[in-house]
């Protein structure tokens, strides 16, 4: 169950808004600097939530 206030929506236009003007001010490499960041982010809410095991994935790299 999602408890975030703000929703999910809501949280997607902001992040496309703050894209767009990464792309207007910071051309195409900030635009690809602001959705690496963006990933990150997503990557790190993620492992809070428990959704994702940051763990194990980079536990695993070392296997071939």
């Amino acid at each position: 169950m999602n408890h975030n206030p703000t929703g999910n929506t809501a949280v997607g236009l902001i992040a496309g808004l703050l894209l767009a003007l990464a792309g207007i001010f910071g051309g195409v490499s900030g635009l690809l600097f602001a959705v690496l960041l963006g990933a990150l982010g997503a990557a790190i809410g993620a492992h809070r939530d428990g959704l994702l095991d940051l763990g194990a994935i980079l536990r695993s790299r070392g296997r071939g």
